[in-house]
């Protein structure tokens, strides 16, 4: 029986990797070298206008915004996600099982909810500001929404739980009798870190910085709802050439420029696992 439905299975999943990733790749490759039509999305002859597009000043100006608030992002979800996975790791079994639960359970939310929930926090009249004033910090409320630094603390709180999930998952396996080895031979506690415990958490970290940094490039609505309309995002960019400015072949460059960055950053990951398997040779 088992013979049977395996190749039944296996052929389901292809089918729908196909049909869902596959075939719309194609689809926006497609597009994006064709010509603008605004009456009919697209048209011939072939064209590479929309990927000549992408140099122009305005729109490089978006990517490198765009990338500098993604690094921003991954930088502070590792910074707080590191020791947090590491002193998750190293609780007893049911207390990691509760943390990860809570760590769970924003998932349970949608994302545009917990971004209005920020909005509320940073607004002139939120939570933060009136704590503030009550405080005596501040004597006027402080401009946080519709800024660079709301655009990242809403990048940072979405974003969180998927740097600590790769981390843990490395850090759950990691031999802490190594570390106590470094210990009884009069290493500290950072040159055990940089040698020991670092070198060996690599997979987890670049697992995180992907997961991380891939999304933030399109979470469109963060910038909106946050930054405002001024504060635009590659994400922000693709949504508003398909949907605002019709030119599909632009919004579909764009969007194959980052399906090309996320392939070169899984390909380094697999590079690095080689590099990892090939350090701790065979077992």
């Amino acid at each position: 029986m088992e013979s049977k439905t395996r190749p039944a299975v296996i052929g389901l999943v292809a089918l729908w990797l196909v049909v869902f990733g596959v075939l719309p790749i194609l689809l926006l490759l497609g597009a994006s070298v064709l010509t603008q039509d605004p009456a009919h999305f697209v048209r011939l002859p072939l064209s590479l206008d929309a990927y000549r597009q992408l140099l122009e000043p305005a729109y490089l100006q978006v990517m490198l915004r765009s990338l500098k608030l993604a690094l921003i992002t991954v930088a502070l979800c590792l910074l707080v996600g590191y020791p947090f996975a590491w002193f998750t790791a190293r609780l007893p079994a049911g207390w990691k099982t509760t943390i990860l639960v809570l760590l769970m359970i924003p998932f349970w939310t949608n994302s545009l909810v917990r971004t209005y929930a920020i909005r509320t926090l940073l607004g002139t009249q939120g939570l933060l500001n009136k704590a503030l004033l009550a405080l005596g910090v501040i004597d006027a409320p402080l401009q946080l929404i519709y800024t660079d630094l709301a655009v990242v603390l809403g990048l940072f709180y979405l974003m969180l739980p998927f740097m600590i999930l790769p981390l843990y998952a490395n850090l759950d396996k990691f031999d802490y009798r190594l570390v106590e080895a470094g210990r009884d031979l009069g290493a500290g506690f950072a040159r055990i870190f940089v040698k020991i415990v670092w070198p060996l958490s690599l997979p987890g970290v670049f697992a995180g910085c992907i997961l991380v940094f891939v999304p933030t490039m399109g979470l469109f609505y963060v910038a909106t709802l946050l930054g405002g309309a001024r504060q635009l995002l590659v994400g922000n960019l693709i949504q508003q050439q398909f949907l605002n400015a019709r030119n599909w072949p632009a919004g579909s460059a764009t969007s194959v420029v980052l399906i090309l960055l996320m392939a070169l950053m899984l390909a380094a990951y697999r590079l690095l696992l080689r590099r990892a398997a090939t350090a701790r040779g065979p077992q």
